[in-house]
C-alpha cells in the first residue's frame, strides 16, 4: 500500500513559522552527573528529578541584566546579580557579543538544583538561560552552536572550560565533551542510575584543588584502560564491560576524604548490585549505575541510610542514564 501524500495543512504545519520572534521564553535544564567516574571533565549524563528554570526577555537595551534569582535551595539569594559574575549572565553576554545582537536580554532564574551539590547547578543555570534566549532569537541556533557559550558561562563558576555538565544538559543522555564539540553516546535503555545528594556543600574550586599534584604514569595508563572498557560497554550495551570499566583510580581517591560517608554509600550501592559507583561531579553527591530500574530503586534507600549513619540527611533520585535535555517550557 502506498504512503498517503501529505495534505496542504500537513505541509503548513511542517514548514517553519514565519513570524516575529517571541519576546519572552522560559526553559529548564536538568541536573547532571559530571565525570561519570572514569571520564574526568569529558563525560557526563543528565538526570531526572532536579532542574533549574530560566526566564529570558528581549530588551531594547544592548545589555544583559539579571532581574531576580529565586529558589528554595540554600544560598540562592546570595548568587551574584551582576551578569558577568553569574554563569547564566556570562553565557548570555557571550551569545550577544558573538552574534553582534542589537538587543539585549533580561533574565530571571529559579534555582532548583542545590548549590555546591555536584549535580551541575551552575551549568544548569547557564544552559537554561541559553535555551530560553535561543527561543527569542530571530534565527535560533543549533544545540552545537550554543555549546561554546555554555562553556563561557560554566567557566565563571569552575575557573575552567569543561563541558561534562553543560553538554549532557544540551543534548540529553551520556555525552562526551571536548573543548570544541559534544558527542552523544549510545545508552542502553535498561541502564539506570541512583544519584544521592547529602546535606553537605562542597565547592567545586576546593574539590579541584586536591587534584593539583601529578599522577604516576602507570596509574594514568590503568585509568585509560578503564575508560576504554567503559566506552565499549556503552556502545555494546554490555553490563560486564561497564562494571569492569567504571572504576576511578585518579579523582575519586583524592576527593573521597572531602565527603563524609562516601565510602559507606559506595559500598551500599555495590552490595545492591551496582555496576559501579563514584562521586557525581565535584561532589558531595554520589552516583551508582544499575542494570535495571528495579535494582536502582532497591539500592536507593540503602545509599541514603549510609549517609544517615554518617550523620547526614539526603535525597535520592532514581533516573534513566539516558536523561532529559534542556527544553523550552512555554
Amino acid at each position: 500500500m502506498s504512503a498517503a501524500h501529505p495534505s496542504a495543512a500537513d505541509e503548513a504545519d511542517a514548514a517553519p513559522a514565519l513570524h516575529a520572534p517571541a519576546q519572552q521564553a522560559r526553559a529548564f535544564a536538568p541536573g547532571s552527573v559530571g565525570n561519570i567516574g572514569v571520564g574526568f571533565d569529558v563525560l557526563g549524563h543528565s538526570i531526572e528529578g532536579v532542574r533549574d528554570v530560566a526566564t529570558v526577555r528581549r530588551i531594547d537595551e544592548p545589555a544583559v541584566r539579571i532581574r531576580a534569582i529565586r529558589g528554595a535551595v540554600p544560598g540562592a539569594d546570595s548568587l551574584p546579580l551582576e551578569a558577568a559574575r553569574n554563569t547564566a549572565g556570562q553565557a548570555l553576554i557571550s551569545l550577544r557579543e558573538k552574534l553582534g545582537l542589537a538587543h539585549g536580554f533580561e533574565l530571571e532564574l529559579d534555582k532548583g538544583i542545590p548549590l555546591g551539590s555536584g549535580l551541575g547547578g551552575s551549568a544548569a543555570s547557564c544552559v537554561a538561560a541559553l535555551v530560553a534566549a535561543n527561543a527569542v532569537l530571530a534565527k535560533p541556533l543549533s544545540r552545537d552552536a550554543l555549546y561554546e557559550f555554555a562553556l563561557d558561562g560554566e567557566s565563571v563558576s569552575s575557573g575552567s572550560r569543561h563541558g561534562d555538565n553543560v553538554a549532557p544538559m544540551l543534548l540529553g543522555g551520556v555525552v562526551m565533551a571536548t573543548s570544541t564539540r559534544m558527542i552523544a553516546l549510545a545508552v542502553p535503555e535498561w541502564l539506570y542510575a541512583v544519584v544521592v545528594h547529602p546535606d553537605q556543600v562542597l565547592e567545586t574550586r576546593r574539590a579541584r584543588a586536591v587534584l593539583a599534584d601529578p599522577y604516576p604514569l602507570a596509574q594514568v595508563v590503568k585509568q585509560s584502560a578503564h575508560l576504554a572498557l567503559f566506552l565499549t560497554g556503552l556502545q555494546r550495551g554490555d553490563a560486564g564491560l561497564l562494571r569492569e570499566g567504571l572504576v576511578d583510580l585518579l579523582v575519586e581517591p583524592r576527593r573521597a576524604p572531602l565527603i563524609p560517608g562516601f565510602a559507606a554509600v559506595k559500598a551500599a550501592a555495590l552490595d545492591h548490585a551496582a555496576l559501579g559507583a563514584s562521586i557525581s561531579g565535584a561532589g558531595p553527591s554520589c552516583f551508582a549505575w544499575f542494570a535495571s530500574r528495579s535494582d536502582a530503586a532497591a539500592a536507593a534507600p540503602a545509599m541514603r541510610q549510609a549517609f544517615a549513619d554518617a550523620g547526614f540527611d539526603s535525597r535520592a533520585y532514581v533516573t534513566p542514564v539516558a536523561g532529559p535535555r534542556a527544553e523550552v517550557l512555554d
